[in-house]
């Protein structure tokens, strides 16, 4: 029994090394992926994106009736029937000169912040210039910085609206929040995971949807057509044929099913009607098709995701242009990085081998512990979403000597009392350890709430780092010793 235990114990610290240091590969699309998933890094060691934003001075072409209205959709009007109803065309500017204002620039930016937020971007700077609107933002370089940067332009402008008459039935005003929901379609061809888009809106927006979700539900088309036989078995004589007929045009109008168009930035999304009245306030939208491979599922999840984060943060009073998106190299090269990690390898393999030297049995059991926990470490780093700046880096070091004073602390504690007593050895250490580094735990606390980079940084792997040497030299470090010693 005490063998099984053991062999246990040894073997989760080998998968562990074995995935924090080698990876864990597949097959995907012919080619072997790397599943584990890698280190967030700091713009100070990763290099950085520069983005300028600038107020577009785009125009859009209106059409406007002889009394100066602007007539709604225009979009397939052709020359000779604008010039035959006596519209007009007039170029005018996206953004007039009435919201070009330092409170829509400064709301603006803080769109931008609350969708970069939502995003899971916690690494960027961003700068405005109040006399122009002009926004600069700099964020961590990685393969997600042109999604979102196409999140960042889109105005976010929502709409429902009569498909026939063009008239704004809710807009933005009317969402409480939006957000992404998955579900299961166990349906004919199409089986798998449904993405949806759910919006949620206010007690006023979802009075408006039940009403218009009720005005606009779908017509039975058999009772349609059993209603209109009726009528039409009510005409008498020939004398009431054209009005019969009149009555009959009449109630076909009043029966046909009325849509709603769905807009996201005057683009349509969606034309469509309702089954029957929603009086919960909330809609949901299929997103894609329902799909069983992952790759397809994350796609529409990035999609609905990308809506839900402009839908959720309000749409920007002003549009803006990218004018400039420049990549910024980090003064750190991947190569002085790797130098470094090397240089810390070098000196942790050397402090293991004097453990193993001054302790013998127990310091190979030591070295084994000591470097199954830096690679449950490494690995808590990576999933946790840690930014790893060069603080970050000095904050690995400083957890990697903390472990081995443990450590170190715990076998000397053990040798010297040449006793069996792996348990009291265990307390005493850590009694004397945790007491003494209590300023630092406080210290890192502090450090977590820092909405900077660099400090924030240095919390996070500290905090990560110190729970890791409580917890598994409890659990493992402790238990490998307690085997070895009643062995």
């Amino acid at each position: 029994m005490k063998k099984v235990k053991i062999i246990t114990f040894i073997l989760m610290v080998i998968l562990v090394i074995m995935i924090a240091f080698f990876g864990i590969y597949t097959n995907v699309q012919n080619r072997m992926e790397n599943q584990v998933k890698d280190y967030s890094y700091a713009m100070d060691l990763k290099g950085s994106r520069n983005i300028r934003l600038s107020v577009s001075e785009e125009k859009k072409t209106i059409i406007k009736d002889s009394e100066g209205k602007e007539v709604e959709d225009s979009e397939n009007l052709t020359d000779e029937e604008i010039t035959e109803k006596g519209y007009t065309k007039e170029e005018v500017a996206y953004n007039s000169d009435e919201v070009k204002n330092k409170d829509n620039y400064i709301n603006t930016k803080k769109i931008l912040s609350k969708r970069l937020e939502k995003l899971g971007v916690n690494n960027y700077i961003i700068k405005l210039d109040e006399e122009n609107g002009d926004i600069i933002i700099e964020l961590s370089e990685n393969e997600n910085t042109d999604a979102i940067l196409s999140n960042l332009v889109t105005v976010g402008k929502f709409e429902i609206v009569d498909s026939q008459t063009q008239e704004v039935l809710m807009d933005n005003s009317d969402i409480k929040l939006s957000n992404v929901m998955y579900g299961a379609n166990n349906t004919g061809t199409t089986a798998g995971t449904m993405v949806y888009l759910n919006i949620e809106f206010t007690q006023e927006g979802s009075k408006k949807l039940e009403d218009i979700s009720t005005k606009y539900v779908k017509v039975d088309n058999e009772s349609t057509d059993n209603q209109s036989s009726e009528n039409e078995n009510q005409a008498d004589t020939n004398e009431k044929e054209n009005t019969t007929s009149d009555q009959t045009e009449e109630t076909e109008n009043k029966e046909e099913t009325k849509q709603i168009i769905m807009k996201i930035d005057d683009e349509e999304i969606m034309t469509t009607d309702f089954e029957e009245p929603i009086k919960t306030g909330k809609l949901q939208l299929s997103v894609g098709q329902a799909a069983t491979d992952a790759e397809t599922v994350q796609g529409n999840v990035k999609k609905a995701s990308a809506m839900a984060t402009v839908l959720d943060t309000g749409n920007l009073p002003l549009k803006y242009e990218i004018e400039g998106n420049e990549y910024i190299m980090s003064d750190i090269a991947d190569g002085q990085i790797q130098i470094i990690e090397y240089i810390i390898l070098s000196i942790v393999a050397l402090a293991l081998i004097i453990l193993i030297i001054r302790y013998k049995t127990l310091g190979i059991i030591g070295m084994f512990s000591y470097v199954g926990l830096m690679s449950l470490f490494l690995l808590v780093i990576r999933y946790a979403n840690v930014v790893i700046s060069l603080e970050g880096i000095i904050a690995i070091i400083i957890v990697l000597i903390l472990n081995y004073i443990f450590v170190n602390k715990l076998l000397s504690k053990i040798n010297k009392q040449e006793s069996k007593d792996i348990k009291e050895a265990n307390k005493e250490t850590y009694k004397e350890f945790f007491i003494r580094i209590i300023p630092i735990c406080i210290t890192v606390i502090t450090f977590c709430f820092v909405n900077w980079v660099p400090i924030s940084s240095f919390g996070m792997i500290m905090f990560w780092g110190i729970a890791l040497i409580a917890l598994y030299n409890y659990i493992i470090t402790k238990n490998i010793l307690k085997i070895k010693a009643e062995k």
